[in-house]
């Protein structure tokens, strides 16, 4: 791997991992502890690992297709990449910061529509870069679905 390509692949794990940060500012606590939750929540030391894992295929997604098209032949592509980390890095503040579930939703709901645009976009530049989305996409699937049922198993919640 040349150096220019080292360098580009550490900058979209430093993005990845930029936007992981807001998951370590707004942390679940005790007023999450204290939520209905419903029988398939996943406990809570899951949700690290899990996206340390998917924080990683984000980054060798963006950098792949970087490196097949670069900044200005993929400005589509990677804008839609850096509008999803955006999002992503926006819903622990909502959620978490605000406690707003349902702000958290629709928000959770253009992240999912941001991701799908990045895997169709991503398919015929790298469909590697595109199938890295995919696990992605599926988490942020069961993510929604536990954001809705949090949200309407605790509707006596502000908001």
């Amino acid at each position: 791997m040349e150096l220019s390509s080292l360098g580009g692949f550490l900058g979209f794990l430093g993005a990845c991992f930029a936007a992981a940060a807001s998951g370590a500012v707004f942390t679940p606590g005790p007023w999450y502890d204290a939520l209905a939750r419903p029988r398939w929540c996943p406990p809570n030391w899951l949700f690290a690992p899990a996206w340390a894992v998917l924080f990683l295929m984000i980054a060798i997604a963006g950098w792949l297709i970087w490196e097949a098209v670069g900044f200005s032949g993929g400005a589509l592509a990677l804008s839609l990449y850096a509008l999803q980390l955006v999002l992503n890095a926006a819903w622990s503040g909502i959620f978490f910061g605000m406690r707003r579930m349902d702000l958290a939703f629709a928000e959770l709901c253009l992240l999912w529509l941001s991701i799908l645009a990045c895997i169709i976009v991503f398919w015929p530049i790298d469909m590697r870069a595109a199938l890295l989305m995919v696990p992605y996409l599926a988490w942020v699937s069961f993510a929604g679905a536990l954001n809705f049922s949090l949200w309407r198993l605790n509707p006596d919640l502000p908001r």
